[in-house]
């Protein structure tokens, strides 16, 4: 990858985010790097930027500052181009945002010397009130208000699956398999598995579990609720309304982002630091 111009992102709300987003760009330009801002963090440090939707098309790399949702919305503005994110966790709990502030330098440079790998995560289409949206993560159809369980009428490529009993659905990509569908108790799905999750929220009935499917399945959803109203939300980011007897779709989208792998630590290794598993014995 030949990087002439980078992109920078930053959830401007983090105190340090000026300051490490400046301390990047001094460090690139040192090396013959360009570097451009989007508009908000440019703001913050009074230098030149650029809307975010036009920044993807412009940078060859995009570094994000800040949690998984401040690279969710930078996925979102990827979209339909072919450019690499790199994560810099400036949350508490990231599984996208997988290199640290102090790794960062470190990072670019493996990077610039072509020495990173990039991961290739799959989106999903949903269709909500006529409209495709994306999300990268998951699609979270929810009960209104009302302490009251929804029934969710579920199809998969047009065959009845099941009509779920519950507070709500989660279906999610591999991506979104440690998000919101990991504390539901859904399992642990690895990226370069392509595939779907449907799994329950809080079900009535305690054989429904979570389901594994093919990432070519084409997913339907009637929302049946005698409190009159529901919701749908992507990535945890856009929410819809719905009414009794609306429908969503779900399927893989034909578009895709890349995320910057950690050069210093594989997959299994966030997992096991992420989740707190044990190390070895003894």
């Amino acid at each position: 990858m030949d990087i002439r111009r980078v992109g920078v992102i930053a959830n401007s709300s983090k105190e340090k985010a000026p300051e490490y987003a400046l301390r990047l760009a001094g460090w690139l330009s040192e090396r013959g790097v360009e570097v451009i801002f989007e508009e908000e963090i440019a703001a913050k440090i009074h230098m030149p930027g650029v809307p975010g939707n036009d920044l993807a098309s412009a940078v060859d790399i995009l570094v994000v500052f800040g949690g998984d949702g401040t690279l969710l919305m930078a996925a979102r503005l990827a979209m339909g181009s072919d450019v690499s994110i790199l994560g810099i966790n400036m949350g508490g709990f990231g599984f996208m945002t997988v290199v640290n502030l102090d790794e960062m330098l470190g990072a670019m440079e493996l990077i610039l010397d072509g020495k990173c790998k990039t991961s290739q995560r799959m989106m999903l289409s949903v269709s909500v009130e006529g409209a495709q949206h994306p999300a990268l993560n998951d699609v979270v159809i929810n009960r209104g208000n009302l302490s009251r369980m929804v029934n969710l009428e579920t199809f998969v490529d047009g065959k009845y699956l099941s009509t779920f009993k519950a507070d709500g659905l989660i279906i999610s990509t591999p991506t979104g398999s440690t998000a919101y569908s990991l504390s539901s108790g859904g399992p642990i799905v690895l990226p370069e598995l392509n595939s779907i999750i449907v799994n329950p929220i809080c079900p009535h009935t305690l054989t429904n579990r979570p389901l594994v499917l093919p990432p070519d399945s084409v997913i339907e959803v009637i929302v049946w609720t005698k409190e009159g109203k529901a919701s749908v939300t992507l990535d945890g980011q856009d929410l819809f309304m719905l009414k009794s007897g609306d429908r969503v779709g779900i399927q893989k989208s034909k578009n895709h982002i890349n995320l910057v792998e950690s050069p210093h630590r594989d997959y299994l290794e966030i997992l096991r630091t992420k989740l707190g598993w044990g190390g070895s014995p003894g």
